[in-house]
């Protein structure tokens, strides 16, 4: 088994904004990141090589991105100990704060590509009942992951 997610979020501006140029001109240097990262499988992405002008099924003003990885703590490495956490830090100037959840993970087959719709309604499930074995955010992640996780960074 393998994790997917999706994190999605709405932008505060047009994407054609100068005020969003700070994280359109990021996408090809943070996915190159990724894409070189530990555990890194695949990731959505449309003909322009990212996915900020996919159209999310059912929202069409959510941006979203979704990625597989072999584990949990490869993701968490990338999310939280390179370069993307100076990146997530910036996030509240070009994005709307969310109210509810807009990150979600679960499990799929090592040969299962996830799809906008496999994911938003996962999403959904997520809204509807929380954290389950069927949908998932951070807060069920086994914090000595974590730490070990940590571990490997330094």
């Amino acid at each position: 088994m393998r994790l997917a997610e999706l994190n999605g979020g709405y932008a505060l501006y047009p994407l054609d904004n100068p005020r969003m140029a700070g994280f359109m001109d990021s996408p090809d240097k943070i996915n190159a990141l990724a894409e070189r990262s530990h555990g890194y499988v695949w990731r959505m992405r449309s003909d322009s090589g990212n996915a900020t002008n996919l159209d999310v099924p059912d929202d069409e003003q959510m941006i979203a991105n979704m990625s597989v990885w072999e584990v949990v703590t490869s993701l968490g490495n990338y999310v939280f100990n390179t370069i993307h956490a100076k990146f997530y830090e910036k996030l509240p100037a070009w994005f709307k704060n969310m109210t509810q959840h807009h990150f979600v993970m679960w499990w799929v087959e090592n040969d299962h590509t996830p799809t906008l719709d496999e994911a938003m309604e996962r999403l959904a499930h997520l809204q509807e009942h929380d954290s389950s074995d069927h949908a998932f955010g951070w807060n069920v992640v086994d914090q000595s992951a974590w730490r070990r996780c940590e571990i490997a960074a330094e």
